[in-house]
């Protein structure tokens, strides 16, 4: 199989020119520093110098190379998402991203590349700060126009390319990296530059002082204009700019000289429109340039010629097919600031938020709702919904600060690339919760009441199962009865609350409900969901043929539907229930089918589960070589994604791979270190599974040795826990000894006995129960004990009771 990519660096876009003295020192500079900033003014080669030097740089990091672009980005708060999507880590229930970062990067030897920090130069430099505190073997490379100014950082000032030297044009000019530069991409643009023109390239150099951007602009236009008419037009144009802003740095009034005389070439409607596109949020596509920027004085019909015009002119870049554009970040700002001295910043703003609304209403239709659409459509919806979420950002953030909240309502509700669907557990909740904060007199009771039903969607998926049933039903309360699929997706999200809160009678109605509105509907996504439910209900009641009915039924709707995530979720349930009554061939059968639709999806989350759970039960086929490989690739995953639920699930599936291997030991330690972690997150763990495992291994084992694994197992890192069983690794009888040499006698009666009850893993309320104590107590006792022994947690404490032969448990 190919490796991996180390990277995700771009392709350069064209030849790369001079700086090779700059390259070579920076490259070894990261032979001395783990933190290199590159400085310097807008437009000077920042990014393309670091993109230049990481890529010279990815065999010296086994790791990988991973650039985190943050132009697009306008809150602090997206900087911990944004390299947490370039790493494939998904953010968890109830624990910060960052955390998640961390545990990720923590032994990794890899090179982070983060891009154009200056707009969020506080957060990056925490970010930076920390990650190169907790992570030995990571190096930190930024681009900033300001320093981080965090420990260890070394500051490159990137200069100016190397210029001509003074008074001899034809000799040594051409060698110069300033001339090579500009001599490239005017050949690039469809230009041949004689002999004769080299003193007027020379002279235009030097004027530019070297800035790569503006030599591109100045480049761009020699198909209109010779280098020497255009060298007399920038002349004149530094002579007005220096009577203003004198306190700006030289360079950076000439980045601006070069950027407003460029703007000020192109005809009136190109200028129009450059503005304009400045109000997306970082790529776009033709129709949405079309459909946002098509206003007097330009017509829809204009856009594809003047978007043309400025691509050959530089100030918009596009890939191979021009099928999506971009600003330079540079160019985008200086845009923007037009905008807003036209007067076109609020309504630009708020055509681009009903555009977006409107785009993403009819993907998210197509993706879900509308009937008889191959899946090939479906998924290109759930494409371009994707590709608008940071349009959609960009949208919402308009919508709070206009007070547009109708609007704001309507785009969180519809698409799922902010959704837990697409992995996202977090970002729907906080949306919607600083839009319903906003005056609401003027929104719908409709809209509120749905608003909360989607609020309620993403409080479970963070395992807020109280707040989310509450929200549900009264967003259930407020829908009218047409509104048929809001109403049938709140029935089977109160199903799934429910029956996580151990409440099955009451959830059976609601799945009855929401397929009786999909079946009059003929909504076959929730007549799918509505079935999965009942069948579940039925599976937690024993009643397996019902079940398998219902399971059955839900399968064939989600077919009919066609979308790759409800065909996986309806087919994991038929694998559950095939589990559940033996036919573990039945069962691999099902959740093996799962996996390349969740692969077609990229959904890593649910792979990583789907994955564990073909390993589980490959195991227990006793299928040893093979149930290793599925676990081992979702362990790879779960780690990748930072979700502790699906590591926790491999684990358990290790587990029982151990036990069928002959290896009760590390079955019983994979186990307690799945217990442990699924406590974490507030996971149940389903605990007959677990007394059966406790019991087979007190008949082999003894109950000392097994209530001491258990103990070590909660003790245990996932990964260690983990690597007993995918490496074969037997766990070592061991002599009862403390961590620290401490004698047990330092512990008064009571305090051993709490030590001793701390190894079946009880609480303290349990503790206090079977002591006839208050919890208060029990608390103190703990405190006293790891004082005594120099201990910091509970598991310590369980692990050493357990090893102690005279301590009583």
């Amino acid at each position: 199989m190919p490796e991996p990519p180390r990277h995700n660096l771009p392709a350069e876009p064209n030849r790369f020119v001079g700086r090779e003295r700059d390259l070579d020192e920076l490259r070894g500079l990261f032979r001395e520093t783990r933190v290199v900033t590159l400085c310097g003014v807008g437009g000077i080669g920042k990014t393309r110098l670091a993109l230049r030097v990481a890529a010279g740089l990815v065999a010296a990091y086994p790791d990988g190379v991973w650039l985190v672009e943050l132009a697009r980005l306008r809150h602090p708060e997206l900087v911990d998402q944004e390299i947490g999507r370039v790493l494939g880590v998904r953010e968890e229930a109830g624990r910060p991203v960052f955390g998640t970062v961390l545990d990720r990067l923590r032994d990794l030897h890899c090179l982070l590349l983060l891009d154009n920090c200056e707009h969020l130069i506080d957060r990056c430099a925490e970010v930076a700060a920390a990650l190169i505190a907790a992570c030995p073997r990571l190096s930190v490379l930024a681009t900033s126009r300001e320093p981080l100014r965090i420990a260890g950082e070394l500051i490159w000032r990137v200069p100016p390319l190397d210029l001509p030297d003074e008074g001899t044009p034809g000799e040594g000019g051409p060698e110069a990296e300033s001339v090579q530069l500009f001599l490239d991409r005017a050949t690039a643009a469809g230009t041949r530059l004689g002999p004769g023109s080299l003193p007027d390239v020379v002279r235009l150099c030097r004027a530019l002082d070297g800035l790569p951007l503006a030599l591109e602009l100045a480049a761009a236009r020699t198909s209109l204009l010779s280098p020497g008419q255009i060298a007399d037009r920038i002349d004149d144009r530094f002579s007005l700019l220096t009577t203003g802003g004198r306190t700006a740095p030289v360079r950076q009034r000439t980045l601006l000289a070069a950027v407003e005389w460029s703007y000020d070439l192109l005809s009136a409607k190109e200028q129009v429109l450059l503005r304009r596109l400045s109000v997306f949020a970082g790529d776009f596509d033709l129709d949405l340039a079309e459909r946002v920027c098509a206003e007097r004085p330009i017509s829809e019909a204009e856009i594809v010629d003047l978007l043309g015009g400025l691509v050959d002119k530089s100030l918009v870049l596009c890939d191979e097919s021009r099928r999506r554009y971009w600003l330079l970040e540079t160019i985008k700002r200086y845009a923007v600031e037009c905008l807003h001295r036209a007067g076109e910043r609020e309504v630009l703003r708020e055509r681009h938020l009903h555009v977006v609304c409107e785009l993403q209403e009819r993907h998210f239709t197509t993706e879900m709702v509308e009937p008889g659409v191959p899946w090939a459509r479906r998924l290109e919806a759930l494409t371009m919904s994707k590709s608008l979420v940071d349009d959609q950002r960009m949208a919402l953030d308009w919508s709070v600060e206009s007070g547009n909240v109708p609007l704001g309502l309507r785009l969180c509700a519809a698409s799922s690339g902010l959704l837990p669907l697409c992995g996202n557990l977090t970002e729907i909740v906080t949306w919607i919760e600083r839009l319903l904060s906003l005056d609401l007199t003027e929104v719908p009771t409709e809209q509120i009441a749905q608003a909360r039903g989607y609020l309620a969607y993403g409080l479970e998926a963070r395992d807020e199962l109280s707040r989310s049933l509450a929200l549900a039903e009264e967003s259930l309360a407020g829908l009218t009865a047409d509104n048929t699929f809001a109403r049938c997706v709140i029935h089977s999200l109160i199903l799934v609350v429910l029956l996580r809160m151990g409440r099955p009678e009451e959830a059976v109605h609601h799945a009855e409900a929401g397929l009786a509105l999909a079946l009059r509907s003929g909504d076959a996504w929730n007549q799918a969901a509505g079935l999965a439910g009942l069948s579940a209900v039925a599976l937690t009641r024993g009643r397996l043929r019902e079940a398998q009915r219902h399971g059955e039924e839900a399968l064939a709707r989600a077919r009919e539907h066609g979308h790759r995530w409800i065909m996986a979720r309806t087919a994991t349930q038929l694998g559950a229930v095939a589990e559940f009554r033996g036919d573990l061939v039945t069962a691999k059968a099902h959740y093996e089918m799962v996996v390349p639709w969740l692969r077609e999806l990229g959904s890593d989350l649910d792979l990583s589960r789907a994955l564990a759970r073909v390993g589980r039960v490959t195991a227990m086929l006793h299928e040893f070589a093979a149930a290793r490989e599925w676990l081992a690739a979702s362990l790879a995953l779960g780690r990748e994604t930072g979700q502790r639920h699906g590591v926790a699930l491999c684990l358990v599936g290790l587990s029982v791979l151990a036990e069928r291997e002959g290896d009760l030991e590390g079955a019983v330690l994979a186990a307690g270190a799945a217990v442990r972690l699924r406590e974490s997150i507030g996971q149940q763990s389903p605990t007959l599974r677990i007394e059966e495992l406790l019991a087979r291994a007190r008949t082999k084992l003894g109950d000392g040795r097994t209530t001491s694994l258990w103990s070590r197992g909660r003790a245990m890192s996932p990964d260690d826990a983990a690597r007993h069983v995918l490496e074969g690794e037997r766990v070592a009888q061991k002599a009862p000894v403390a961590a620290k040499p401490v004698r047990h006698s330092l512990l008064t009666a009571r305090e051993q006995e709490v030590a001793g009850l701390l190894t079946r893993g009880l609480s303290n309320r349990a503790i206090a129960a079977e002591l006839v104590i208050s919890p208060a107590t029990v608390a103190r006792h703990i405190a006293n004990i790891m004082e005594k022994l120099g201990y910091t947690s509970r598991a310590q404490i369980a692990v050493w009771a357990a090893e102690q032969p005279t301590v009583a448990r």
